[in-house]
């Protein structure tokens, strides 16, 4: 039986007192406007581009800093979820009609329906929100691997620019990548979203005028800091395709 990714979604999960920041921010930065608002405490909501189709959705959570996570679009959900399960993945909650899961090192994931999702949003002012790096700590390091790149077996998997990146580029059609990062150290796994910059620096004055704040910058990438409270990275690779220059 098929279990092919149609669609990605990164989804943006950020504080419930402070979803409305969040939301104002990153409609800014990617030109889009708000869905109606989701849930039984109206805690999600989806960025809908003009000629074009979602790919970022925003969450209120109750707990915690909140992070990323990634939803995937199939052609058949329980198919979908039981090939998750036998390469690692465990079931949060099963909802019928779409499940969260979570992979052998702790990443949460959603499945459901895909509804038709075809054109990938357009680059914005030199840059495009285009990955979801997960962050994982050594010992789970290499199981993860394993697991997405035997789970998203269509998609390109291959090691990164460096020792510690492993990355999954999906079908071009696709507008959301995947990056593993092994860390330094061992907490629990985590995610952050990266956009690609055609340069990162008048990207990073564009979000620094909407709100954003400067954490770290890199060689070839910069750490900020949403007005949310979420830690993403706007980094040096193609908005058009990708890959590094």
């Amino acid at each position: 039986m098929s279990r092919q990714v149609l669609w990605t979604y990164a989804f943006i999960d950020r504080p419930a007192e402070l979803f409305g920041q969040a939301c104002e921010f990153w409609t800014a930065v990617t030109d889009t406007r708000l869905s109606e608002l989701r849930g039984k405490n109206k805690e999600f909501t989806t960025l809908l581009h003009d000629g074009a189709d979602a790919c970022v959705k925003v969450q209120g959570v109750v707990s915690g800093p909140g992070g990323a996570h990634l939803d995937f679009p199939v052609d058949d959900v329980r198919e979908f979820t039981r090939s998750a399960l036998r390469f690692g993945a465990e079931v949060i909650a099963d909802h019928g009609t779409w499940a969260v899961l979570r992979s052998p090192a702790g990443q949460l994931l959603c499945t459901m329906p895909w509804h038709g999702e075809t054109t990938r949003p357009p680059v914005v002012r030199g840059s495009r929100l285009d990955q979801v790096c997960l962050d994982i700590p050594p010992s789970s390091y290499d199981a993860e691997v394993t697991f997405w790149s035997g789970l998203l077996a269509d998609w390109d998997s291959a090691p990164g620019s460096l020792p510690e990146f492993h990355v999954l580029k999906p079908p071009p059609r696709l507008p959301v990548r995947i990056l593993l990062q092994r860390l330094d150290e061992e907490r629990p796994a985590s995610a952050h979203l990266d956009l690609a910059c055609a340069d990162i620096e008048a990207t990073r004055t564009e979000h620094e005028r909407l709100g954003a704040t400067l954490v770290a910058r890199g060689r070839h990438w910069t750490v900020l800091r949403d007005p949310a409270g979420g830690t993403y990275c706007l980094t040096g690779r193609d908005p058009e395709t990708g890959g590094l220059p």
